[in-house]
């Protein structure tokens, strides 16, 4: 069993930063791939950005360029740098480990961005 809690959210200014990071507790396995999904009010989940244990990563299009995923093992942590934020990534922002066939999730963390 996974337990995935996520901390950084909170309001930004359009054009701000921030930072998301997500402890998880249990174990974690190299094949786990680790990652960030976004929900906006009245819109399904989406996928931000994923990151393997080696390293490879995959982003939404809509945050190339402006947002980072980065893993650190030894922790057991991910990150989501956020740059360049704008009103449409207002979302509630998820933890996820795949472990094929599961998924867990965090209970996720609340990003506004508005002036």
């Amino acid at each position: 069993q996974v337990q995935l809690v996520e901390s950084g959210g909170g309001l930004v200014q359009p054009g701000g930063s921030l930072r998301l990071s997500c402890a998880a507790s249990g174990m974690i396995f190299s094949r786990d791939v680790m990652g960030w999904y976004r929900q906006a009010p009245g819109k399904q989940r989406e996928l931000v950005a994923v990151i393997t244990s080696g390293g490879s990563t995959n982003y939404a299009d809509f945050v190339k360029g402006r947002f980072t995923i980065s893993r650190d093992g030894a922790k057991n942590m991910v990150f989501l740098q956020m740059n360049s934020l704008n009103t449409e990534d207002t979302a509630v922002y998820y933890c996820n480990v795949h472990r094929f066939p599961m998924n867990y999730w965090g209970k996720g963390t609340l990003v506004t961005v508005s002036s």
